[in-house]
């Protein structure tokens, strides 16, 4: 594929090449002082794109984004794509690299997968350097009588490696620092990058990084960054990766790419400063945000929606036949087969989806992907179905097509955003007591029939009142596979209990983190790793 110059593509959203820093002839970041040309441009109209419980059959939420926008922009109307960036984690384990598929990608695809910008590696130093400075201050002397066992602040690294969830570090000679035990996390679940994707711009970023809770001292009073003070070092590092970057789909269309937190461990969401830009440089974006709306789409209303008083238009809910086959319980191996009647029991966890997202009070459209697999009496079962709820849907062919495949979806969008003038509703108070936001998450959002706490999240619980950090929004930790916290459950599962194993505070990000079931924040990898197959 050849690619246009990014000077040129920066010029279809009238950006000159002074308001560029440039990585090569393809990637370029946004300077601060484009923001400061547009910031009085009105904002563009913002489409939230989410899915369906994701599956090994795969989804295309990322490639519908790319396929939608490359179709509006096909059909005259400006619009410009924000996507989260790549971890190299997944992209060498078992999910693999986030840039679309087939004649709907972002490009360059290779770079954006591995270093890209060097974001991550930005956020990766910075994150080791807390670390770093922390045990350096208990070696020299302990100043601020820190507990080495309630250190909350943990190293990363940007790959999938369980052997380092748990290790002991300090080992051997004394100048080897303070022996104790310390637990890794993937970069991109780190609260540094949830500060990242959080901040509205480099001064929020900066008072953020500064009230992190990074420990509690021996007589159990809580530790903040700022009393480290290596707020501007870690500034420094971070200057450049908090600017959004600009690349190009495969179409030749702009598209921005800027943060990438996890959805199941994290806030799933692009950076609000990316969307800022976006906003200001053309009347249409389509954000797109981590797994399933139970996850992503939550985070992305209730907490970056109010973080950043956005105001979604509406949303695109993103399924195949063949994930709902798999949720009516038909066998990854024969999922190709022709079976009405799994895809009638599948659809189920479509529906849910369609009815939590109603719950915000936004307009949606199903966008539905298509496999050559899918029958016609398949397609026809699964229109009847939508038609009988009046659920507006679209058929497309991006994987194949392009543009061309996503047509049908691109003029129901912008049927929808003509015709509708909905305000958003969040789905709880902030203000209410932190069980009682959990409970609305987890019973009006995952269906659950109740919370069972573990004795660690109640203590947890108790701490984070103390702090009077009550009205922070919550940020739900739970397998991506499943709307409870089993991940073995399939569909819609009914009268379960979701179990809060623990929970913790970051306080810079603003929201409380609730770890819900067997989730890890340091992924492992599969028995063959995508790495094997790399080329």
């Amino acid at each position: 594929m050849e690619l246009e110059n990014i000077e040129y593509i920066a010029k279809k959203l009238n950006i000159s090449r002074e308001d560029l820093m440039l990585y090569g002839d393809y990637k370029a970041k946004l300077k601060p002082s484009l923001y400061e040309k547009i910031k009085n441009n009105k904002d563009g109209k913002l489409i939230l794109v989410s899915a369906i419980t994701p599956t090994k059959a795969g989804e295309g939420k990322t490639l519908t984004t790319i396929a939608l926008a490359d179709a509006l922009n096909k059909l005259n109307q400006k619009c410009l794509p924000l996507l989260r960036e790549p971890s190299m984690g997944p992209t060498f384990g078992l999910k693999g690299g986030a840039t679309g598929g087939g004649k709907a990608t972002i490009e360059p695809s290779m770079d954006i997968n591995l270093h890209f910008t060097g974001d991550m590696h930005a956020l990766t130093s910075a994150i080791n350097l807390i670390s770093a400075c922390i045990d350096n201050s208990i070696y020299q002397g302990n100043p601020l009588n820190i507990d080495k066992n309630r250190i909350l602040w943990k190293r990363a690294l940007d790959c999938n490696d369980r052997e380092l969830r748990n290790v002991e570090i300090g080992i051997g000679e004394k100048t080897n620092g303070i022996r104790r035990m310390e637990h890794f996390v993937i970069t991109v679940a780190s609260e540094l990058m949830a500060i990242l994707c959080i901040s509205k711009d480099e001064d929020d970023f900066i008072r953020r990084c500064e009230e992190i809770l990074i420990a509690y001292t021996l007589d159990n009073k809580p530790v903040y960054l700022k009393s480290l003070k290596i707020n501007n070092a870690i500034y420094q590092i971070m200057k450049d990766a908090l600017l959004p970057n600009l690349v190009q789909t495969g179409e030749h269309n702009p598209c921005l790419v800027h943060g990438g937190p996890f959805a199941n461990i994290a806030h799933g969401c692009a950076s609000l400063i990316g969307s800022k830009y976006a906003l200001k440089l053309a009347p249409i974006v389509i954000e797109e945000a981590g797994f399933a709306a139970d996850l992503g789409a939550e985070k992305f209303l209730d907490i970056k929606c109010r973080e950043g008083n956005l105001k979604p238009s509406m949303v695109v809910l993103v399924a195949t036949i063949r994930a709902l086959k798999l949720h009516g319980g038909v066998d990854f191996e024969d999922i190709e087969k022709e079976n009405l009647d799994a895809l009638k029991i599948g659809s189920a966890n479509l529906f849910k989806h369609y009815e939590n997202l109603s719950l915000f009070n936004l307009p949606i459209v199903v966008a539905i992907n298509h496999f050559a697999s899918d029958s016609e009496k398949e397609i026809e079962l699964l229109e009847m179905l939508l038609k009988e709820r009046n659920i507006k849907f679209a058929f497309l062919d991006g994987f194949l097509k392009g543009s061309d495949g996503s047509l049908d979806l691109a003029n129901k969008v912008l049927e929808t955003l003509d015709t509708s003038n909905r305000e958003l509703k969040l789905l709880y108070n902030k203000n209410a007591g932190i069980k009682e936001k959990i409970d609305t998450i987890a019973k009006k959002i995952y269906g659950a029939k109740e919370v069972e706490y573990s004795e660690l999240a109640l203590a947890h619980l108790d701490e984070i009142a103390k702090l009077e950090k009550d009205d922070y929004v919550i940020c739900m930790a739970k397998t991506q596979s499943s709307l409870s916290d089993d991940a073995s459950l399939l569909n819609v599962p009914r009268d379960f209990t979701l179990h809060v194993k623990d929970m913790y505070l970051s306080n810079g990000a603003k929201f409380i983190v609730v770890m819900c079931g067997n989730i890890l924040t340091m992924p492992g990898l599969p028995k063959v790793p995508r790495a094997v197959d790399f080329k």
